[in-house]
This record gives structure tokens, sequence and C-alpha cells, in this order.
């Protein structure tokens, strides 16, 4: 893995699927390649990814590919934590040998209540396992969907035994005080904190925050990267304001088929309206009214279709 540090903004990246539901490697480097064109690194097979969709087997053949494709390994950050232990320890070693810049790391979500105790046994055993000095894992606090918490009192015991694997974490909570809690508690000890939204970007990078990994940096990655390089100019704060507007009008939707539905119509490719199931795209009356919305606040995609093509 890459000696530098992940910063900046990071892009869950939504996964396209051929006709027979399987990832469509081709469509997925294009979008990645726009993405990168933007400033916007890469967290693939994140939540807006469609990652627990996907097997092992898809997710490290896509790696492989995209790497094959070109794609920098030190800008991605691909999701590696499973439900199951074996299945984390491959695909994060598998990570690792790639060269990606560090590894957006889910507890093992199916069984709920577990211990701050399992959860440091699950992490200690990866790391352990896949046995590699250059691993950096980024832990993925998202209660409201996983419901199973990375607590800070977890964080603390990582740091303390694995104070160089550890690297960050990704705060999905949306909750702000806990974002701000784990910056105050351990940004000064080089432990970098990623905001799940571009909501609390400038907050966050005001902070000492390392910038955000948001699902909306899929569509909008050129202003939501021009914050996060320009945030402390004079006109920071309506920056923001811009930002959380555009956020807001994908927030009505369901977010994964609102951003597919998004590619599709402006990057003239109407297959990546297509999801796995049980995840179903957006009716014609509401993909018309998010596009209406979309295009009332003047918002576009600039060279994504060109990218696309």
């Amino acid at each position: 893995m890459s000696g530098t540090k992940m910063k900046g903004v990071l892009s869950p990246v939504v996964t396209p699927f051929d006709n027979n539901l399987k990832p469509d490697a081709k469509r997925l480097i294009n979008h990645c390649k726009w993405l990168l064109s933007n400033d916007v690194g890469l967290a693939v097979f994140g939540t807006n990814s469609e990652a627990n969709s996907l097997s092992l087997a898809e997710k490290m053949s896509l790696l492989e590919q995209m790497v094959e494709a070109g794609i920098p390994a030190d800008r991605m950050m691909p999701g590696t934590g499973c439900c199951a232990l074996e299945e984390s320890v491959t695909l994060t070693k598998r990570a690792v040998e790639l060269g990606c810049g560090g590894t957006l790391m889910l507890p093992p979500f199916y069984y709920k209540g577990v211990s701050d105790e399992g959860l440091y046994r699950n992490f200690s055993e990866i790391i352990q396992r896949v046995g590699d000095d250059r691993l950096r894992i980024y832990l993925y606090h998202i209660p409201p969907v996983a419901q199973v918490s990375i607590t800070l009192t977890l964080i603390e015991r990582l740091l303390k035994e694995y104070p160089t694997i550890i690297a960050g974490a990704k705060d999905s909570s949306g909750d702000w005080s806990n974002t701000k809690a784990m910056l105050d508690e351990f940004q000064p000890e080089g432990f970098d904190v990623f905001p799940g939204s571009e909501s609390f970007l400038l907050a966050a990078l005001r902070e000492g925050g390392a910038g955000c990994i948001s699902a909306t940096a899929n569509v909008n990655p050129g202003p939501i990267a021009k914050l996060a390089a320009s945030w402390q100019g004079d006109d920071a704060d309506t920056q923001q304001e811009g930002l959380n507007a555009t956020r807001n009008i994908f927030q009505t939707y369901v977010m994964i088929p609102a951003l597919k539905a998004a590619v599709a119509h402006y990057g003239k490719d109407a297959e990546w309206n297509r999801l796995r199931p049980p995840l179903v795209e957006l009716t014609d009356a509401e993909q018309k009214k998010l596009i209406d919305a979309l295009d009332a606040a003047g918002f576009t995609m600039p060279g994504l279709a060109e990218a696309h093509a």
C-alpha cells in the first residue's frame, strides 16, 4: 500500500450491471476514470456500490481489472469488511498486494448487540492474518445500516495495539457530535476522520478532518472536491450551502437508485439504471421528478457522457 495517507474526497463508486446482472467492469472503469479526473478518489465496494450484493470473487475480479486498466491503486480504498472473517482476510490481503491506498472495513454486521471485545477480536484477527505492515485500515462506522457501532473505546484499543495500521475512520452515523468526538480524541494521534456526507465536509476540515467519503461524490465530484481544496477561502460557506442543496435533492429518494438514475441520464446511458435485487430502480415518475429538480437547480455532470462513451 501507498506510504502516503489518503486525503480529500472519495466516492463509494456505484457498480454498473449488465443485462444478466453481472458487474460491468468496462462501465465501472470509465466511471472511475471520470471521478479521478475530478480529483475524487475511489472507495469501491462501499455501501452505495451495492457491495453486499457482490460476491468475494466478483470484488476480487473487479479490483484486479481496475488496476490492469490503469486505475491508480493508491487512489483506491476498497471496502473489504465482510461478515465472514476469511472473506475479509482474503479481500484485504489482495488489496494490499495490489497497492491500494487503504481499505475501508465494515464490522461484521449480521449479529447485533456484539461487544467491543468481539469486534476487537475480528479486526485484530484480520490484521494478524493479513500479516503485512503496508496494511492501512479505515474503520467504517455506519450504525443506521449495519446496526453495529465502532465505539470510541474500540478505536482507542485498536490504535494502542496497531497504531500504524489503524489509519482512520469513515463516520456515516449522520451525527456531527460523534464525528467531532472522533476528531477531538484521535486526530492528534494521526487518525484520519472522513465524515460520510459532504454536508459535514467544511465543518470536518475546520476541525482537522481528512475530507469526506460521500455517495453524492459519484454525481457531484467537481464541486465537492473544489471545497476540499479551497475550504480556507472566503467563499467556503457559500460552497458548502451549494453542496447541501444538491445533497438534499438526492436524499429525497432512495440514494442508490437515485445516483444511478442521474448517471444514466447525464451520461446518456440507460444501462446504468440497473440494480441488483433486492434493490429496484426509481419509478419513471420518480426519475422525472429527480431530473427536473436537478435541472431546475442548474445541476450538471460535465464530461460524463464523453467519459462513458
